[in-house]
C-alpha cells in the first residue's frame, strides 16, 4: 500500500504538520491502495506564506521568462502522462479512453496558455494614457477528483502565465494523481514558492485558503453548494473568483438528424467519463416524429457502451468514483422510476459479473419530462435522460430550462440551423455533431454552472488585473 506524507511548499516536498489520515479505495475491486496524510491550517498557511514571498519578485517577471516556464512544464508533465494516465484509471476507476485523452489536454494547458500569452498585449497605450495588466497576486487553486490532472494543470497554466504565484489543493480523493503530477512539475524548476500544493478537506485546507487575507483569487471546480458558499466567504476579503460548477447539460437532437451517427454521439456525450462529468449531456432532446426511431436506435447502440476494466481500451464505463456516489445514481434511478420515467436500458443494480466494485448499469429513461428530478439534477453517473418535444421552438426552450448553462450539443444535418439553435441556447459551450474541443476557447458556464471562464486568453485575464497610469 502506498503512503502519502508530504505536501509540496517552496519548491521542496515537506512533511505534512496536519496528522489526519485518509484511505483510499480503488472503486474497481474495493481494495484500499494508499493512505494519505492530510494537510492542516498550518500546512496551508505555510503555503500562502511561500507563495506570497515568491510574488514579490516573480509577479515583475517578464512575458518571455514566463513564457519559458510555460514551455517547461509542458515538457514536465509529457515526461510522465503514462503514469498520470494510470494512476487516474486505478484511483478513481477513469476509464483509460477517457482518462488518456484527459491527462494530455492537461499538459497541453501549458502550451495553450504560451500561444495565448503571446497574442495578449500586457500594457496599451493612447495619448498619455498607459494601461498595464499585472497579476492578482496569490491564487488558491482547488481542484475536483473527476478530472484532476486536467484541472490542476489548466489553473496553474493559466496563473503562471499572468505572473501569479499560486496554492493548489487538489482533492483528496485524487492524492495519487496529484502527487505523480506534482513530481513532474518539480521537474520544471518554477522559481521557490511559485507553486504550491497542499493536500487536504475542503473544509479545513480550502476554507483557510478563502479566508486568508493574503489570498487574492480563488479559482474552484467543484459542486455548486461549495461553489455559492466560497462565493460568500471570499467576499469578506474581496477576492476574485472564478467558479466552473455544475450541469445538466442538454443534447439537442434536431428532426434531420442522422440517428446512425447522431445516437452513438449523443450516448459519448451523456456517458463521458462514466457519466462522471460536469459537461456530460444527461438529457437528450428529440423530436416526437422519431422518437420510435429513437429508441429503437439507442438500444442498438448500447452494446458498444460495455462495463468493464477501466484499464482496459474497449471499456466504456468504469466504476463510480466511491460507495456514496454509487448509492447516489441508484438513487436517482429508482427517482425516475417513481417519478413515471421508463427504463429502456439499463436500471437498479450492479451490472451482472460487477458486484465487486462501484459499478453501475449504464441507464436510459425515456418517457421523460423536464420537470423530473432526474432531468433537472446534476446525478453525475451514466443515466440519460430522454425528452420528446413538439417544435425547435419548444426543444430550445427545454434547454434552457434548467439552473445550469455550462455545455450543451446541437445534433443535425443542416449546419446553418444546427448553428442558429446553437446561437439560442444559454450555455457556455455548445457543441455540433460531436464532442469537440478547442483549447482556447472559453470553458465556464453560465446560471449555477458558474462564474467566469478559464483556457486561453480567456483564462489568463481571470488572472490579471488593468491598472490604468494617466499623466
Amino acid at each position: 500500500m502506498k503512503t502519502i506524507t508530504r505536501h509540496y511548499i517552496d519548491g521542496a516536498f515537506v512533511e505534512s504538520h496536519g496528522r489526519e489520515t485518509r484511505d483510499l479505495v480503488n472503486p474497481t475491486n474495493r481494495k484500499t491502495i494508499a493512505r494519505v496524510t492530510l494537510g492542516d491550517e498550518e500546512d496551508t498557511r505555510r503555503a500562502i506564506a511561500a507563495a506570497k514571498g515568491a510574488l514579490a519578485t516573480f509577479g515583475r517577471s517578464t512575458k518571455e521568462e514566463r513564457l519559458s516556464l510555460l514551455r517547461r512544464l509542458h515538457e514536465s508533465v509529457m515526461a510522465r502522462i503514462d503514469d498520470l494516465t494510470a494512476m487516474m484509471v486505478e484511483e478513481y476507476g477513469g476509464v483509460v479512453q477517457f482518462a488518456g485523452p484527459i491527462v494530455q489536454s492537461g499538459a497541453n494547458a501549458f502550451l495553450a496558455a504560451e500561444r495565448a500569452l503571446k497574442e495578449l498585449p500586457l500594457t496599451k497605450t493612447w495619448g498619455k494614457t498607459t494601461v498595464t495588466l499585472e497579476p492578482v497576486g496569490v491564487a488558491g487553486l482547488i481542484t475536483a477528483w473527476n478530472a484532476n490532472a486536467l484541472f490542476m494543470c489548466l489553473k496553474l497554466a493559466s496563473a503562471v502565465a499572468a505572473g501569479c504565484t499560486v496554492v493548489i489543493k487538489p482533492s483528496e480523493l485524487s492524492s495519487l494523481q496529484a502527487q505523480v503530477l506534482v513530481e513532474a512539475l518539480h521537474e520544471a524548476k518554477l522559481p521557490k514558492g511559485v507553486l504550491n500544493v497542499v493536500t487536504g478537506l475542503g473544509t479545513v485546507v480550502g476554507a483557510e485558503l478563502v479566508r486568508n487575507p493574503d489570498v487574492n483569487k480563488i479559482s474552484f471546480t467543484g459542486s455548486v453548494a461549495v461553489g455559492q458558499q466560497i462565493m460568500r466567504d471570499c467576499a469578506a476579503t474581496m477576492k476574485r473568483v472564478t467558479l466552473e460548477l455544475g450541469g445538466k447539460s442538454p443534447t439537442v437532437l434536431l428532426d434531420d438528424a442522422a440517428l446512425e451517427r447522431a445516437i452513438p454521439a449523443a450516448l459519448v456525450l451523456a456517458f463521458m467519463n462514466s457519466g462522471q462529468a460536469c459537461a456530460a449531456g444527461t438529457r437528450l432532446l428529440v423530436p416526437k416524429s422519431r422518437l420510435g426511431e429513437v429508441k429503437r436506435a439507442i438500444v442498438d447502440a448500447m452494446s458498444a457502451f460495455k462495463v468493464g476494466d477501466p484499464a482496459d481500451p474497449k471499456t466504456a464505463i468504469g466504476p463510480m468514483v466511491s460507495q456514496k456516489q454509487y448509492e447516489r445514481v441508484q438513487s436517482y434511478i429508482r427517482k425516475g422510476l417513481e417519478e413515471g420515467a421508463e427504463v429502456l436500458a439499463g436500471g437498479e443494480g450492479h451490472p451482472a459479473g460487477f458486484e465487486g466494485g462501484y459499478f453501475v448499469k449504464p441507464t436510459v429513461f425515456v418517457n421523460a419530462t423536464n420537470d423530473m428530478a432526474i432531468a433537472q439534477e446534476e446525478i453525475f453517473g451514466p443515466v440519460l435522460s430522454v425528452i420528446a418535444y413538439d417544435s425547435e421552438d419548444e426543444a430550445i426552450r427545454i434547454a434552457n430550462d434548467s439552473q445550469y448553462g455550462l455545455h450543451s450539443a446541437v445534433l443535425g444535418t443542416d449546419l446553418q440551423r444546427a448553428r442558429r439553435v446553437a446561437s439560442q441556447i444559454r450555455a457556455g459551450r455548445v457543441v455540433i455533431n460531436g464532442m469537440t474541443d478547442d483549447p482556447d476557447a472559453p470553458w465556464g458556464g453560465f446560471k449555477f454552472s458558474g462564474v467566469g471562464r478559464e483556457y486561453g486568453g480567456y483564462g489568463i485575464e481571470a488572472f490579471l488585473e488593468a491598472k490604468g497610469i494617466l499623466e
